[in-house]
């Protein structure tokens, strides 16, 4: 008897399903996804053996916002660049590791209709001691006249995002994405060198499990955020269970496990960096895009971040995200407690949600 054969659905194949219920698709945007599943196969293939592989350890130069580079977020910025620097699909990258615009090369005449932002390797200062690391992608479609890219086509809000995608890097690896479907999850099944959907149609559980933020810095956290992570761990009111606190320092492994599992991770402005830390373009943007398409929210402590349009190809901003009534209730809170704050650092937001 001829043992059955479990259906099986692989990234290209979703893909490609996806691409066929619009008819006017030409095919590059579905491409343009599959070189990035590409690329994180790669990706995946050196941080799996890179205790063995001399790819551990820090260069001896640092990226724009002068943190030391490690090996592997050199050799992730390369492939993604090299995957999709010809195809003719891409007219302009963006990547964190670097100064300005990743421009295609002149000597490739062919330029695309997609603008691809990418974090390489998010997490790296964990990479050494072997914890969850990740790659997320943004895509926008080129809104500039000529055929290459420019920054005015990088600069775009999110909610013009044609596609966000991240992988993570743990004990499998897998590459969650949307193109305003859904979100769909694959896992890389190393035997065959595929990705296999594993997490169809993802939406964020309610209510929320888990908190996530660096506890270390509540020393230079406003009033407001400081009550709220109070409100989390259920201290201003012995009858309500509180959430569990959870949090690796990977911005993909905390999203990932609260995308699944329900709960918030925040990085607040602080009375030491009151603009936060994290970058809109290429993180902020691409994970509030995939938390909007499960169910979930993005603030950075006013309004949706998906709302925000930025102004510098390296901006940051305050995150707050996962359950949409858990991330309204920290812009209660900041709202509440944090005026001084809002007026001083984010006059533009507090005006701009008061009209």
């Amino acid at each position: 008897m001829v043992p059955s054969i479990p259906q099986l659905m692989t990234i290209e194949r979703h893909i490609l399903e996806q691409q066929h219920r619009h008819p006017e698709a030409t095919g590059a945007l579905t491409g343009l996804l599959y070189d990035i599943a590409l690329a994180a196969k790669l990706i995946s293939k050196e941080t799996t053996r890179a205790g063995i592989a001399n790819v551990l350890g820090a260069t001896d130069s640092a990226n724009v916002h002068g943190e030391v580079q490690q090996k592997l977020d050199v050799y992730a910025d390369s492939v993604i660049f090299r995957m999709n620097d010809h195809t003719g699909r891409v007219c302009v990258m963006a990547s964190e590791e670097h100064d300005d615009l990743l421009h295609i090369p002149e000597h490739h005449s062919s330029s695309g209709h997609y603008v691809l932002i990418y974090d390489p390797l998010d997490g790296s200062s964990n990479i050494d001691v072997n914890v969850s690391i990740g790659t997320i992608f943004a895509i926008h479609r080129k809104v500039s006249p000529g055929e290459r890219g420019t920054l005015e086509d990088v600069l775009q809000s999110g909610d013009r995002l044609v596609a966000a995608a991240y992988v993570i890097y743990g004990s499998s690896t897998m590459l969650v994405y949307s193109t305003g479907q859904g979100v769909h999850g694959f896992t890389l099944d190393p035997s065959v060198g595929e990705f296999l959907l594993s997490h169809p149609d993802i939406r964020i559980p309610s209510p929320g499990r888990y908190y996530s933020v660096n506890q270390g810095y509540e020393k230079y956290w406003t009033p407001g955020v400081r009550r709220y992570v109070k409100w989390l761990q259920g201290l201003d009111d012995e009858g309500r269970e509180p959430l569990a606190g959870r949090y690796i320092g990977s911005l993909v492994a905390d999203f990932h496990r609260n995308l699944l599992r329900g709960g918030i991770f925040l990085y607040p402005g602080d009375m030491k960096r009151p603009e936060g830390k994290l970058r809109l373009t290429y993180e902020a943007q691409p994970l509030a895009f995939i938390a909007a398409q499960a169910g979930g929210y993005a603030s950075d402590g006013v309004g949706d971040i998906l709302a925000l349009q930025p102004t510098d190809l390296h901006q940051r901003v305050p995150l707050f995200i996962g359950n949409r009534d858990l991330v309204e209730k920290a812009e209660w809170f900041l709202k509440t407690y944090d005026q001084d704050y809002l007026a001083t650092y984010m006059p533009h937001r507090t005006t701009a949600t008061a009209v």
